[in-house]
């Protein structure tokens, strides 16, 4: 294959990965402040977005993910601090007169326990795995008050949400939520934006990380929404993404 045809390559190849990753288009941004963003992207499915200060990234925008359904409400990954968790939990019970009825960390790093008191203070249930609550504890941050195993189906209204670890990759103990009704992945930081880089890996498995991810593809191949731990939102391009990154 000549030069030429391997740019040409490359460059369908990318075109390909930005369009299966094109962020929804019909995402809204309903709330924003100094702390937390919010945007809907389907009826029921929000990302919410605050902010982390670190040495080696600089001010990092760190995503979780709110379903809500029938007046309830499910947060998955807390925001990084006290003041963007008060302001999410009294959004959702004010603004969208939801009930916060539990909280999902999905690995044991600060972007998602940061604020995970704030929400034991508002009386409401937290759980992770129980390896991220070991991690956690060694780590000494605060903890999730309910552990699981491998995966744990929680109910938000009439809709069932399912979080799962499928293996190593950015952390020992990433788990991953599915909801099947709008086919909405979360994947936290183990799934990557179109376009980013490696980031933090201190507590990375690189050599099981595009494993992990292509496990993740298979079981959810009709997947429409793909929230990454930071960066755009996208759909399962952001999953190619991630295998090839980790690949190389």
């Amino acid at each position: 294959m000549t030069g030429i045809m391997k740019n040409v390559v490359v460059l369908i190849l990318m075109l390909f990965l930005l369009a299966m990753g094109k962020s929804n288009e019909e995402s809204i941004q309903i709330y924003r402040s100094e702390h937390l963003k919010i945007v809907k992207l389907s009826e029921s499915t929000f990302v919410h977005v605050s902010y982390l200060e670190t040495n080696d990234f600089g001010k990092v925008a760190c995503n979780g993910m709110i379903i809500v359904d029938k007046g309830e409400a499910i947060v998955f990954d807390t925001p990084t601090n006290s003041e963007a968790a008060n302001e999410l939990i009294t959004w959702l019970e004010q603004t969208m007169e939801c009930k916060p009825i539990a909280v999902v960390a999905t690995h044991f790093h600060i972007d998602c326990l940061g604020s995970i008191e704030t929400f034991h203070k508002a009386g409401i249930p937290s759980h992770a795995s129980n390896k991220t609550i070991e991690f956690a504890k060694v780590s000494g941050y605060s903890v999730p008050k309910s552990g699981f195993e491998d995966q744990l189906e929680l109910s938000v209204g009439d809709k069932t949400v399912y979080n799962k670890f499928f293996g190593e990759g950015h952390t020992q103990d990433n788990i991953v939520v599915y909801e099947p009704v709008e086919k909405v992945v979360f994947g936290g930081c183990l799934i990557k934006s179109i376009g980013a880089g490696k980031g933090n890996l201190e507590d990375a498995n690189v050599n099981e990380w595009s494993k992990t991810v292509q496990k993740i593809k298979t079981t959810y191949p009709n997947v429409e929404i793909v929230i990454p731990g930071h960066g755009k939102v996208g759909k399962s391009g952001l999953f190619d993404y991630t295998i090839a990154l980790f690949s190389k």
